[in-house]
């Protein structure tokens, strides 16, 4: 940016403005408007290293600077500063995650590094921590300092940290042994302090996902995750922070009309925000610069001088390439440099092709590029300007084309790795192969002569307990069964679970034969190959208005690919509430109409019906692609109309509820069927959807896929795409489980009238629901509630929602009629009545309805006072807590999968046998089966070794206290395949939790592991000597020499003989010790591997 800066310094009074500033005087800056204000005071922040503080009047202002600042000043670290809300009520969860963002821009601004905060009047004037209570908060550490363990523990907490057994996400922070990990708000990826004593010995990143270590560092700083305002500390504001750097005021009375507005819409204010008075008045050392358009006096702004600074908005062309050519002549007849702005690669190819057809020359705008006068550079900013006494213009890409790509500020975090049921808590119900459902207690430690073992102990019926080895967790797996239903428990040895197997087992047999049916069906059945993309498809996608998400764009290439093919395509897209599935479906029916094809777009409710044919045909308005929807609201005349126009394909997209499912409904040619919010239709309508599937392409958008649906992806037999990523500028929804409470109610409502939003309070009994309007027209006096439910005529009912929409209502008290697709920005909070009797996705989508703008959103789910909830209410309103951030759909329907279980998968038998032997064994039974009919191999999981050397090889509960993270590392154990996985396991222990004290545990692995290549059926100690019992066919092949020469390099005196068929090595271990015998049982069984894999290659090589 240094070219275009200096290119601006041809402005004398640009140039008077942007130098030298003295400190405690406030500046008054006039003539400058939208992004002319941001390329200035980029311009001032480029010529000292001092922090910044930019107010603005609101949200919409805050986008627009942090879009202009990364355009013009790449390299500065920019934040925002959410407003925390001081709630009145304590709730069962917290939210840190803004209180985290607003630490993290005050800290920034703390730090040495130069930092800019840009926050909104409201945001600026909120009460926080004072920068001194921060500055001790901060926790430093040094390799090779020593350090008070519990001084450490008290400052992580004090700081706002949460201790867990496992740190996967920030503001946690585990202890084990010598180690402590730590996820601090200032780091991209969580940290790991070893200690030997009170001596730190070193400091690690680890990835949270693998739990893995990654790269060494000296010090590391960990700033408080967040620390709560109280209300006796002295009034602190953000403008505080800023005292010893530049303040920047952008518009001073719109800013000071905004916090008027804030302060008239809520009493609770003035106990926590500063009022424009003292915000403003207050004496400072910063600089101050007050950015105007027009020259105007602030009230508590008093300017100690002014420069006025000529500039002017670039008119916007709008495609009219005619007038931008015309423009462009008269800017170079006056010797202008013009900068374009242009964001997309493809753009800006295309304005620099159309710039040579019109002999207009254009070069990047790099540093040290030649200077043609005609520039592209890539980024974005909100419009265009132009400084005539600078002869610079600078060219926004929405000036030229009318639209133009919002970009992604703020790129997610990777989606959580989804591992389904492997969570084993104590109480769980699990499922042994031999002797079915029992439950887990825990993990214990058994002496036996001397030597511990741990066991999985488990519960049968009749008082029986079953201990499992670790090293045989591959038998037992997590029961999931029908919602709600304690299993019943097996008894050991009893002849119930062996025919429930049977069953089952003849039930899955069944099932997998139909299954490998449709698979068989759908490979041969002829679909129809859609062409590749045509350029109109590339100037359609162009079109939408904001940068699509890497999710979305994976999403969208697999649908694009699988349309392509000649098979019929059946794709399930599961994103969250609001993460662009709409988008993704857009571009596919765009393809299948290119193709020649019409699209059948299926929703669940008339309202959603009706907002999907306004995208859709909005989208499609400039491409003469014709929409239609088939809903209530349609006449019977208009109806026939329609009908008639589908049948002579006069309509190439008909969106519609399940009456478009309708035997009278005949395309003339359908190509593709988009199915939104599968989980909303029943079985008929699917089997009446299943006819259809074999002859057209099917996409089906959910956010939280039914169990049943999500099982088949898994099973391949339908392709899945998952959309993680959320949009930019979203905020996760702030949800709180609690006991009804009407001052809850009031203050939720009030706030959010406050603020100009609006609520929806879900009351889900018809009858009532009037009385209940009553209620809180009295609970909150002035509040305008209107009604609405499935019950009413669809007028009324459209006339109601419109009102509303418009504005006209405040709450709007409502069934779960508005649980799919009603999409109003402006109401950011949602109560729940009795939200213990929904379901798990239910709620979910309710939830979805709220916090679809950057603002943030709050979901209260009440339950009745004094009630107590069912075992199922209680796990699924946990479900709704745990999984608040962004794009939990997905794992929304894994929990629902183990809370309800899975159905039966392909017809309206609702649940086969899966309840008699649990989810996880079905699936495993089914998989296997499909693979048998398919006629493919099926692995066998059975290990046939048997390993007992009458040593410790366990891990105490010292080691790892957590028993999740200690069945998963046993887990890890019993899976070592490979020396490099040995290694790789042995580093990890080592580096998670410390020292490893039993070594021993990962060898008798990797022995395991060499064993089972060998055919070996046992390898056991007895007094003095190991036997290692190997079974034929290897037997044969190892007998005489091959025998001997494994024993080649093994250190102890043995003996070989044969047993029957099988092959006996006994190898003596007279007081040798342990770490010596086990290290030579280990050489002999992987040199006898060595040998039989060196005779087969010879016998290959022989053949050939």
């Amino acid at each position: 940016m240094e070219r275009l800066f200096q290119w601006l310094e041809q402005d004398e009074a640009l140039k008077e403005a942007s130098s030298a500033y003295e400190n405690g005087k406030i500046y008054g800056v006039y003539g400058l408007g939208g992004s002319a204000k941001s390329a200035y005071a980029a311009h001032v922040l480029a010529k000292t290293d001092k922090n910044a503080v930019i107010v603005v009047p609101t949200t919409e202002q805050v986008n627009g600077w942090l879009t202009d600042l990364q355009y013009f000043s790449p390299q500065l670290r920019v934040y925002t500063y959410p407003l925390v809300q001081h709630t009145v009520f304590t709730t069962t969860t917290k939210s840190l995650e803004l209180a985290a963002k607003q630490m993290e821009a005050l800290t920034a601004l703390r730090g040495s590094r130069q930092a800019v905060v840009v926050a909104t009047a409201e945001e600026a004037a909120q009460f926080v921590t004072a920068p001194q209570k921060i500055d001790d908060a901060v926790l430093s550490f040094k390799v090779g300092e020593d350090y008070e363990r519990e001084t450490i523990l008290s400052g992580l907490v004090s700081g706002g940290y949460e201790r867990a057994d496992l740190v996967d996400r920030r503001g946690l922070f585990s202890v084990r042994g010598d180690i402590i990990d730590l996820y601090p708000l200032n780091e991209k990826e969580p940290i790991r302090l070893e200690f030997f004593g009170d001596t730190l010995e070193n400091i690690r990143y680890f990835n949270e996902q693998t739990q893995k270590s990654s790269m060494k560092t000296d010090s590391v700083r960990i700033l408080p995750f967040a620390l709560a305002y109280d209300k006796d500390d002295e009034k602190t504001t953000l403008l505080d922070y800023g005292n010893n750097g530049i303040i920047i005021w952008d518009e001073g009375n719109r800013i000071k009309e905004e916090l008027k507005k804030s302060f008239s819409e809520s009493t609770e204010r003035k106990n926590e925000a500063a009022k424009w008075r003292s915000l403003a008045g207050e004496k400072r050392t910063a600089v101050q610069l007050v950015l105007s358009l027009l020259a105007q006096s602030v009230s508590e702004l008093e300017t100690d001088e002014t420069v006025s600074i000529t500039s002017k908005t670039v008119a916007g062309f709008r495609k009219e390439f005619t007038l931008l050519k015309d423009e462009l002549g008269h800017w170079r007849e006056r010797d202008y440099r013009i900068i374009f702005v242009i964001s997309g690669e493809k753009r800006a190819a295309s304005l620099n092709g159309w710039l040579k057809q019109n002999e207009f020359y254009a070069s990047l705008l790099t540093e040290n590029g030649k200077d043609t006068g005609i520039f592209i550079s890539s980024g974005e900013i909100r419009n265009g300007f132009e400084f005539p006494y600078a002869k610079t213009v600078v060219i926004a890409e929405k000036d030229i084309y009318g639209t133009q790509k919002k970009r992604l500020r703020r790129h997610a975090e990777n989606g959580q790795e989804i591992n389904a049921f492997t969570d084993l808590h104590a109480g769980d119900y699990v499922v042994h192969d031999t002797h079915g459902i029992g439950k887990y207690v825990g993990i214990k430690t058994i002496e036996t002569d001397g030597v511990h073992k741990d066991y999985l102990e488990i519960h049968y019926s009749g008082h029986d307990v079953l201990y499992v080895p670790t090293d045989q967790i591959q038998f037992l797996q997590r029961y999931i069964g029908n919602e709600g239903e304690a299993p019943r428990l097996s008894r050991m040895g009893g002849a119930d679970w062996k025919k429930a197997r049977a069953k089952a087992q003849k039930s899955i047999d069944n099932l997998a034969e139909k299954l490998v049916a449709l698979y068989a069906k759908r490979e041969i059945t002829d679909g129809y190959a859609f062409p590749p993309d045509t350029p109109f498809q590339q100037e359609f996608e162009e079109a939408f208005p904001y940068e699509e998400t890497q999710d979305q764009l994976k999403a969208v290439a697999a649908i694009k690919e699988s349309m392509e093919k000649p098979v019929p395509m059946d794709c399930l897209v599961c994103g969250d509430v609001g993460f662009g599935k709409t988008e993704v479906a857009v571009r596919a029916a765009f393809k299948a109409v290119m193709g020649g094809k019409q699209v059948a777009v299926l929703v669940p409710t008339t309202v959603l019906a009706q907002q999907h044919y306004q995208t859709f045909s909005e989208r499609f308005r400039s491409f003469g692609v014709v929409c239609d929807v088939l809903n209530r609201f349609r006449s019977i005349k208009e109806r026939k109309e329609i009908l008639q126009k589908v049948e002579a394909g006069q309509i190439d997209v008909l969106i519609g509820t399940h009456s478009i499912l309708n035997k009278n409904v005949k395309f003339k040619d359908a190509g593709l069927l988009i199915v939104d919010e599968e989980q909303r239709f029943g079985v008929k309508h699917k089997e009446r959807l299943k006819q259809l599937k074999s002859q057209v392409d099917v996409l089906t958008l959910t956010a939280t896929p039914i169990p049943r649906t999500l099982h088949m992806s898994m099973l391949g037999v339908r392709d899945l795409s998952v959309i993680e990523t959320p949009p930019a500028n979203r905020y996760p929804v702030q949800t709180f489980v609690m006991e009804q409470n009407p001052m809850t109610i009031r203050d939720g409502i009030e706030r959010e009238m406050a603020r100009g939003g609006q609520v929806f309070y879900l009351y889900n009994r018809v009858e009532t629901i009037e009385k209940k309007a009553d209620e809180l027209r009295v609970l909150v006096p002035g509040c305008r509630v209107g009604v609405i439910h499935g019950q009413m005529s669809e007028a009324t009912l459209e006339n109601i929602l419109f009102q509303f929409i418009e504005g006209e209502y405040d709450v709007l008290v409502t069934t779960t009629i508005i649980e799919t697709g009603v999409d109003i920005p402006n109401v950011n909070t949602l109560f729940i009545e009795n939200a213990d009797y929904m379901g798990l996705s239910q709620l979910y989508q309710l939830r979805g309805r709220v916090g679809r703008t950057n603002r943030i959103a709050y979901a209260y789910l009440m339950y009745q006072p004094d009630k107590v909830l069912t075992e199922v209410s209680e796990k699924r309103l946990q479900a709704m807590r745990d999984f608040t951030e962004l794009g939990s759909g997905f794992k929304i329907a894994m929990r629902d999968l183990s809370i309800r279980g899975a159905g039966n998968l392909l017809g309206k038998q609702q649940h086969g046998f899966i309840d008699s032997v649990g989810f996880d064994l079905y699936s495993q039974l089914l998989s296997e089966a499909v693979l048998k009919k398919q006629g493919k191999e099926v692995k066998s999981d059975e290990e046939t070794v048997e390993i007992d050397l009458q040593i410790d090889a366990y891990i105490p509960a010292s080691y790892i206290q957590d028993e999740r993270q200690k069945i998963e590392m046993y887990k890890r154990i019993r899976s070592i395949d490979s020396v490099e996985a040995y290694e790789e396991l042995l580093d990890d222990f080592i580096d998670r939790f410390g020292d490893f004290p039993v070594s021993a545990l990962a060898e008798v692995g990797l022995i395991k592991h060499y064993a089972n290549e060998i055919n070996a059926v046992s390898i056991k100690r007895k007094d003095n000597s190991v036997t290692i019992t190997i079974a034929q066919p290897t037997a044969t092949r190892l007998q005489g020499v091959p025998v001997f020469e494994a024993l080649g390099p093994v250190k102890l005196p043995a003996q070989v003989a044969n047993k029957g068929e099988s092959l006996q090595i006994l190898l003596n271990i007279t007081q040798k010790p342990v770490d010596l015998w086990l290290e030579q049982v280990k050489l002999f069984v992987k040199k006898c591997g060595e040998i039989l894999a060196r005779d087969e290659e010879k016998h290959e090589e022989n053949q050939q």
